[in-house]
């Protein structure tokens, strides 16, 4: 719509036919000035939207100085029509400006709250349904962005549709509720301000492009539009504005999707980019991108297909009454002909090509905090380009250069920076040399990033920061082992001291063994992990054995009186500390070792009395599964096992006990019923021996039990049982189930000098030893 010196473009934010109406409009008016709606403060970097390094999708990010969480995007891809006015303006170098309301206001008023429960119209529903649509986004890509220009069109005629249709929307009768929010009221009045001050400065062709709902308010005959004196009064009204900084970032074509969250999003980026980039035959160069991906991903497609599929396309479109295909017609087209009516291979084409993952790129000359610097630095010297798109990264930490990615990564975590997760490696390897990540960069990390800076200029300052603050907000003792493990593995030396006194102050404080055991297997694993790293760890020896003690004399008492869920955190929780204890223990060799006490504190749990009743005694889950770690570690022997097992499916135990036993004994591996023929017929007897209703209420629990066990182990204890009674072997055999032949002595005598041999085993001398005959040297083939 045009006031004399003011045409006002409205537009929808994202949208090829938008963009090209608002090409061909301003060729047409040869503007002096270009106003465009965006936050006004970001006038001063406008210009570096002519850099030759700045490339689309990107967003203009603003954030409260004192509060960086506070945030807000402003974002631009090629087909925004906002961002082909900013490169007609910047390209005829003309005075291009920002003139909705700034974002420091903007920020005010979300902390005031002002707008909650406030909801505004849907004018493109509203206007589709007027039409007879009931698909508003149809509509709109048929009457707007699936129109091109022709030659003797008037350029200018679609704006001054849009701005009728959306006058008559906001045209209320006296006393009817208002359409606009006060945020609205406050934005568009702040607009008319600014183009009033174009006008002050001699502008005589001015340009503005707004999004459509605001061109009533912005073009109104002066005898209606709102005096001065009345903006003035009503900006007068706005909060205390905020520090802001604003700035250039990269942003994605998934980020512009609706299902972000993204207010202004669309559903199909993706297709709009193609439509908005592609000349001429949009439908068969779209279907031969989809053929290209699908044929990479394996599907057999042809150009055949692709000749059916844009035949397809253009005939639905014709029968539902369309000027040409849209996303629709041609998902439908992609979905019969390219993917066989495989719905998973469609949904590949939506998220590769409909919604897409192009990651836009902002000048190097681009404002940012030191810390944004720093980690782009790192980034280039690394060889780790930010990448929207999902991919592996394995690394060998004996190597520099992947030594350095892994410290970035790991720094990056602690300061909430996920652009890695550290995955389980496909190779399998015991060594702790490989790690594994997933990468994935999401624009939004911007954000963290500036909310990073206040704990240093650095990624290693601010992540060293980041930690000592952790560590003095910790509540929990396992939060600052876990702390401790992560300095480590980031190598921040100047951040363990910390962490180290918030440690020591909260473990000589702390009582609780299960608070203890917790926090003891992550400071072990930065014992024994840190060494490939270069890390000095040997602050955290002395702690570490520190805690270990104190479980080790806590633990008993620790484990009386649990309940079901108690007894289940417990198990895990002994099993770590297992594990971390073997590990400490690693190479000592020492009499009177940990490992000895520890061995020592299992031994008492496994003595202690069951459970009678709420907090008495020991449960069976517990006492079970100390019996099977002293058994794995040889300081129980199996006959001893087996004793303590016949005494707990005694008829004097508790069935629930009982069941809670064999549940903590077996959770090692269910192996050890296969190698000891003995204890499986106590379980089998001791099963077939518990009355039916007894049976019933442990049902569970055994079955819980037994699904855990390996596949092979249940299969193979299954068909022994099924083989009838498991007695004793006959002459010569070791136990094993009825009918079923088993280990045979003298025929494994017979083989024990071989083996020894091939082990460097020593023999005695009674032991005849095979003479194995010299093989001659083949050269390469040896």
């Amino acid at each position: 719509m045009s006031d004399n010196d003011v045409t006002l473009l409205g537009i929808r934010h994202h949208g090829p036919g938008s963009a090209r109406a608002v090409e061909a409009a301003l060729a047409r008016l040869r503007p002096d000035a270009v106003l465009i709606e965006g936050p006004a403060e970001a006038d001063p970097i406008i210009a570096l939207a002519a850099d030759k390094e700045m490339v689309p999708p990107v967003a203009l990010l603003a954030h409260a100085v004192d509060d960086p969480a506070r945030a807000g995007f402003w974002p631009f891809a090629s087909f925004s029509p906002e961002w082909v006015a900013i490169q007609y303006g910047l390209a005829q170098e003309l005075p291009v400006r920002f003139i909705d309301l700034p974002a420091a206001y903007g920020f005010a008023l979300a902390t005031e709250g002002s707008e909650q429960g406030e909801q505004r119209l849907d004018p493109i529903a509203v206007l589709a349904e007027a039409a007879g649509q009931d698909d508003a986004e149809r509509w709109w890509e048929d009457v707007v962005e699936h129109r091109t220009p022709g030659a003797g069109d008037d350029p200018l005629a679609p704006f001054e549709a849009l701005a009728e249709a959306m006058t008559a929307l906001r045209e209320q009768p006296p006393g009817a509720p208002a359409l606009t929010t006060r945020r609205d009221d406050l934005r568009e009045a702040h607009m008319r301000q600014q183009i009033r001050a174009a006008r002050r400065a001699g502008h005589r062709r001015i340009a503005v492009v707004c999004g459509a709902w605001h061109v009533p308010a912005l073009s109104a005959a002066p005898a209606a539009m709102p005096t001065v004196a009345a903006d003035r009064a009503l900006l007068a009204t706005l909060p205390k504005k905020l520090k802001t900084e604003i700035t250039w970032v990269p942003w994605t074509h998934r980020r512009l999707a609706q299902h972000t969250g993204y207010g202004a999003g669309i559903e199909s980026p993706g297709w709009y980019h193609h439509l908005f980039s592609t000349q001429r035959d949009a439908s068969a160069r779209w279907m031969t991108r989809a053929a290209e991906l699908l044929r990479a991903e394996d599907h057999p497609v042809s150009s055949a297909h692709v000749i059916e599929a844009v035949r397809l396309a253009d005939t639905l479109a014709a029968l539902r009454g369309r000027p040409i295909p849209g996303l629709s017609e041609t998902l439908d087209a992609v979905r019969s002909v390219l993917c066989d009516g495989s719905d998973v291979a469609l949904a590949l084409v939506h998220d590769r090509l409909v919604v897409g993952e192009a990651l836009g790129e902002v000048p190097s000359a681009t404002p940012t905090v030191p810390l944004q610097r720093d980690l782009t630095r790192l980034q280039r010297s690394l060889r780790l380009k930010p990448e929207t798109e999902t991919r592996e990264l394995v690394l060998d930490l004996r190597k520099e250069l992947d030594a350095s990615r892994s410290l970035l990564l790991h720094r990056l975590l602690l300061l909430g920076i996920g652009w890695g997760t550290e995955t389980r490696s496909a190779v399998q390897s015991t060594g702790t040399f490989r790690e594994s990540w997933q990468l994935r960069w999401d624009p939004e990390y911007a954000v963290r990033v500036v909310e990073a800076a206040q704990w240093g200029t650095t990624v290693e300052q601010a992540a060293t920061g980041k930690v000592a603050e952790l560590a003095a907000k910790a509540a929990e003792l396992a939060d600052l082992t876990r702390l401790a493990e992560h300095c480590l593995v980031a190598r921040l030396p100047d951040a363990l001291p910390a962490v180290m006194r918030a440690l020591a102050d909260r473990a000589a404080l702390d009582t609780d063994a299960g608070h203890l055991a917790e926090a003891l297997p992550a400071l072990v694993r930065a014992l024994r992990y840190g060494d490939v790293r270069g890390t000095d760890s040997s602050a955290l020896d002395g702690v570490a054995r520190g805690l270990a003690e104190r479980i080790c004399v806590g633990l008993p008492p620790a484990c009386t009186g649990l309940d079901a869920d108690g007894a289940s955190a417990m198990r895990t929780r002994l099993d770590a500390v297992h594990a971390a204890v073997g590990l400490l223990e690693q190479g000592t060799g020492t009499s009177d070792s940990l490992a000895d006490r520890w061995a020592a504190a299992l031994q008492s749990l496994a003595r202690r009395e069951p459970s009678s009743g709420p907090a008495t005694g020991v449960p069976g889950l517990l006492r079970g599964r100390a019996v099977r770690l002293l058994l794995d570690d040889a300081r129980l022997d199996s006959a001893e096992a087996g004793r303590r097992m016949r005494l707990v499916l005694s008829t004097a135990s508790a069935p629930a006990d009982a069941a809670g036993w064999i549940e903590g004994f077996l959770s090692g591996g269910g192996a050890l019923l296969l190698h000891d023929p003995q204890l499986l017929e106590m379980l089998d007897q001791w099963l077939t021996g518990v009355s039916p209703e007894t049976f019933t209420d442990v049902l569970p629990l055994l079955r819980r039990t037994f699904s855990a066990l390996e596949a092979g182990v249940r299969q193979t204890v299954g068909s022994r049982v099924a083989a009838g009674p498991l007695g004793a072997a006959g002459p010569g055999q070791s136990t094993g189930p009825a009918g079923e032949e088993s280990l045979d002595a003298d025929r494994a005598d017979a083989a024990l000098p071989t083996v020894a041999l091939l082990l460097g085993l020593r023999l005695p001398e009674a032991v005849p030893r095979p003479q194995i005959p010299r093989q001659p040297d083949r050269g390469s083939n040896r």
